[in-house]
């Protein structure tokens, strides 16, 4: 009913998504649903606008009534339990949930003592909806979904190496060099085989890697990397305290790789539980005071 008010509001599908923050092919897909429970169109649809049959009026009409009241006892159900309860569901990947989830959620279970929370680390994209999770923290880049996103942060990819390699990567010069060194792969990665590299004239390069070694879990491969596996493409927030401490090696400075970013992932629903809101500010502000610490990290040398 939600989907097709909206549509019958603004005249378009498309308008209408976008009112929502949902894609359009949800909208036609919910519409449709309705038009086949009940038996009738609800919409003339022309190349120019859409516009409501006599049926679908008379629905519409009825309809705006009742999302109204429901909106309003929505709205006041929230007003009354304002103060953040029950239990919060994450979800997060394996490495990032437990340097920056846990001590977010930490803090914020002694904040508000009435709260309980369920984290499910996994580095493989978690489904939200049938997993009935609150929130989702995903770290990379967000693929087109009908979920809701909020960009909270970001990070570096860096090219890093085994301490062990410091003398051959002399000799390394470009991504295209890299293919002497063994590689350990991310398998937990949508592609974890092609890179690409651009230095600070703008030339583009590619590497695609063959692993030597081949792992699901980001966690394994900074473990790998320390043990003196050979080089891996990581992201900065789970090697800084290696690299400052020496332990990994920061090869081919001079070539980056695109950045990533940090989003909180929601259900496309209207209104969202107050503790779900609190927190979500909390590791926002967190992100923020971590992220100035950062610092500049250069390739080690003898």
């Amino acid at each position: 009913m939600v989907y097709f008010a909206a549509v019958a509001e603004t005249q378009a599908f498309t308008r209408a998504a976008k009112q929502l923050g949902i894609t359009k092919a949800v909208v036609s897909q919910q519409v449709a649903r309705l038009e086949a429970d009940l038996g009738t169109s609800l919409f003339v649809r022309t190349t120019r606008r859409v516009e409501l049959t006599d049926t679908g009026r008379v629905l519409y009409e009825r309809a705006v009534g009742v999302l109204q009241d429901a909106q309003h006892a929505i709205a006041e159900t929230a007003q009354a339990n304002s103060r953040p309860q029950g239990t919060l569901r994450i979800a997060a990947p394996n490495a990032y949930g437990t340097i920056m989830i846990v001590p977010a959620v930490t803090k914020f279970l002694s904040e508000y003592p009435d709260c309980r929370a369920d984290l499910r680390f996994d580095d493989r994209i978690v489904d939200i909806l049938a997993g009935e999770i609150d929130v989702a923290i995903r770290v990379g880049w967000l693929i087109d979904s009908s979920l809701r996103a909020r960009r909270l942060g970001g990070f570096r990819q860096l090219l890093v190496a085994s301490r062990q390699f410091v003398g051959a990567l002399e000799g390394v010069k470009s991504p295209q060099d890299l293919a002497i060194l063994p590689f350990v792969g991310n398998t937990a990665l949508p592609e974890h085989r092609t890179w690409t590299f651009t230095n600070d004239a703008g030339t583009r390069m590619a590497f695609n890697g063959t692993a030597t070694l081949a792992v699901d879990s980001t966690v394994a491969v900074v473990a790998a990397l320390l043990a003196g596996a050979g080089f891996a493409i990581l992201p900065d927030f789970m090697v800084k305290q290696d690299l400052a401490a020496g332990r990994l090696i920061h090869a081919l400075p001079q070539w980056l790789l695109p950045d990533g970013g940090i989003h909180a992932v929601f259900p496309s629903a209207r209104f969202r539980a107050p503790r779900v809101e609190v927190f979500i500010e909390l590791l926002s502000s967190m992100i923020k005071k971590s992220e100035p610490t950062r610092v500049r990290m250069t390739r080690a040398r003898d």
